[in-house]
């Protein structure tokens, strides 16, 4: 996309927005047809659908088909969470990263699992347990679970070298994820990994990745003591 062609989306996208922000058009109501707002900005109708798709997904438009589109009832701005290369995270605050496999076993998955992917207690399944460090301190223990039949070529990653996190951003496309948030106390095993003392009090992320309704992934990442996340709303 060209530079004209992105400001064009955009320029839609800030329009649309003003309208529904000024109240021209109120929670609830339908908007003109995107050829009717294609007429109305002097724009290809293509453009019109992208910013439209664009607002949708940030909230603020209801899209349904054959029902046309109508500003959210309640327009709510949606945070939006990139899933981070845990490398790229460390050397972006300045620090020396290092990485270590823990432990890597092609096995059968737990309960737990199967719910959160939606898999059998039969799949094929690697788990898959690291120590990312920064500046020589641990970071974050991550704790893995990858679906060999939505990911084959995992079992040809030298996981030595490259953790599971940055080879799955790089090579395991997905389409919907959902991620938890919550604190929780350090278990004997966890404070052992993490040098910390048992009880201990962290940040805990819980993620899972699908392409369409195939899961990819399940990840259980515990930081050390004092991480704090970040997100632009």
């Amino acid at each position: 996309m060209n530079s004209l062609e992105q400001q064009s989306w955009q320029s839609v996208h800030d329009e649309v927005l003003r309208r529904i922000h000024t109240r021209e058009w109120k929670p609830g109501d339908l908007i003109p047809k995107e050829v009717e707002l294609a007429e109305q900005l002097g724009c290809a109708r293509a453009t019109v659908n992208r910013a439209l798709r664009e607002l949708a997904s940030e909230g603020f438009l209801d899209r349904r088909r054959k029902a046309g589109t109508r500003v959210a009832a309640h327009p709510v701005r949606r945070a939006k969470l990139d899933i981070p290369v845990i490398r790229l995270e460390i050397e972006g605050r300045g620090q020396k990263y290092a990485y270590g496999l823990l432990f890597s076993e092609r096995r059968t998955p737990p309960p737990e699992i199967c719910a959160n992917l939606g898999v059998t207690a039969e799949s094929d399944m690697l788990h898959i347990t690291s120590l990312h460090l920064a500046d020589g301190k641990p970071f974050m223990f991550e704790d893995r679970w990858v679906s060999i039949a939505a990911t084959p070529t995992i079992l040809d990653a030298d996981l030595e070298k490259i953790s599971a996190n940055e080879w799955l951003v790089l090579h395991a496309p997905y389409t919907r994820g959902d991620i938890y948030f919550s604190a929780v106390n350090a278990s004997a095993a966890e404070a052992k990994v993490l040098r910390t003392d048992p009880g201990t009090s962290l940040f805990l992320m819980e993620r899972t990745t699908w392409e369409n309704q195939t899961g990819i992934t399940s990840a259980r990442l515990l930081f050390a003591p004092g991480y704090r996340k970040h997100s632009a709303i």
